[in-house]
């Protein structure tokens, strides 16, 4: 006779375990402390197996029989419900083990700290916007509209360039998840053009021949600790990033080859980079090792040595020699390299782009590698300080270069 609700809550238990039968082998097991189990009698491969369904009251007689039928329909299907169920749980603990959320805080802890204000940004953006929608999924499952589901709710407070950088911080971890093999592929790639296009941020830079030079001589004549005139004299000789000269670390730095080589990483583009070095940039380097070489960072905080220069640093420096933000900008090197390399002395924009880090693809639509025009690179950074030093001087004896027909 089938089971009621009113028969379940009235069993009383006895001295022995009982069993209460419904229908197709389910049956509530009364224990004699009290506690009521769902259970299922089955047969399969001419073996008699029984299934645990859960504890009553949590699984209520509808709810049961609701899981009664489930397995059966496996069993005719030639499946082991038992076996289903462990194997089902066995994915969640995997999925649970290789969730979105895991996998990036296991990449953070292999990323390392980059700068304060950068990791708190990173930091934010995944506790606030990317676990909550994506966290607990098997990052091997996600695909891109799940991705851009959660994009679409940072862009839709109007936070265009958090969302940017949320998708590139997605990208990250799912290329980690591919390379540590708890993915197939990395799904933010699918998003190109999916993103509402944000605001170019331009640096305000010096690009006039003249008014460069007034500001090497400016850089040259200032009077500071040794790490902040050391990185601001080495910041227009080897234009990077202002994050990437400020985290330089000695293990980075090759004076017998004369070069930087920076880690795919440490890159906005994730890419590595080579440095060439000028004599100019090596001096530099020689002189600040005598006072940071033994230490990590090629600038370190005043403050604490196991940091890097902080992000005002150099910012403050170019406003005590006069220049305000509207003038000249640690990042407006960078530009004004690009401009006077091309427009002064003529180099190829293609060595210009390629030491700028900045994504260059051949006629086939591949992306340089970090050797591609290393030599004739190296020259130009030689004739680029060279060309600064003579603007500084207020002489025109450098001369443009001029490719080989």
């Amino acid at each position: 006779m089938a089971l009621t609700d009113a028969k379940i809550k009235t069993a009383k238990p006895t001295d022995k375990d009982r069993k209460l039968s419904d229908e197709k082998g389910l049956f509530l097991l009364i224990k004699k402390n009290g506690r009521k189990y769902w259970r299922m009698k089955y047969r399969i491969d001419g073996k008699e197996k029984l299934l645990a369904i859960g504890v009553y009251p949590d699984v209520s007689l509808a709810s049961a029989r609701k899981a009664r039928d489930q397995a059966r329909t496996l069993l005719a299907e030639g499946i082991d419900p038992m076996a289903h169920k462990k194997s089902l749980k066995l994915a969640k603990n995997e999925a649970a083990a290789n969730s979105f959320e895991v996998v990036a805080i296991e990449w953070l802890e292999k990323r390392g700290a980059k700068s304060t204000t950068g990791d708190r940004r990173l930091a934010r953006i995944l506790e606030k916007d990317l676990f909550p929608a994506l966290g607990k999924l098997a990052i091997s499952q996600i695909k891109a509209p799940e991705v851009l589901q959660a994009l679409r709710k940072i862009e839709g407070r109007g936070a265009i360039e958090t969302a940017h950088k949320a998708k590139q911080a997605a990208g990250q971890i799912f290329r980690y998840a591919v390379a540590t093999g708890r993915a197939e592929r990395d799904p933010t790639a699918d998003l190109k053009g999916a993103l509402q296009t944000r605001n170019t941020k331009h640096y305000a830079s010096i690009i006039e021949p003249k008014e460069v030079g007034k500001l090497m001589l400016a850089i040259h004549s200032y009077q500071a600790t040794p790490v902040v005139m050391a990185a601001l004299s080495l910041a227009p000789l080897i234009f990077c990033r202002p994050g990437e000269l400020r985290q330089l670390e000695w293990q980075e730095v090759d004076l017998e080859e004369k070069q930087i080589e920076l880690p795919a990483e440490k890159m906005k583009k994730g890419e590595p980079l080579i440095i060439p070095l000028s004599n100019q940039a090596t001096s530099i380097l020689k002189e600040i090792q005598l006072h940071t070489g033994s230490g990590r960072f090629v600038f370190p905080n005043a403050r604490s040595l196991s940091k890097p220069l902080s992000e005002n640093g150099l910012r403050i420096a170019l406003r005590t020699m006069g220049y305000t933000n509207e003038d000249m900008t640690v990042h407006g090197f960078r530009a004004m390299a690009r401009t006077l390399l091309d427009e002064q002395l003529n180099f190829p924009v293609d060595w210009i782009e390629h030491q700028l880090a900045h994504t260059v693809k051949d006629v086939n639509g591949r992306a340089y590698n970090r050797t591609k025009h290393l030599s004739q690179r190296k020259k130009m950074m030689q004739t680029w300080a060279d060309y600064l030093d003579s603007l500084r001087l207020g002489l025109n004896n450098v001369v443009p270069f001029r490719a080989a027909n």
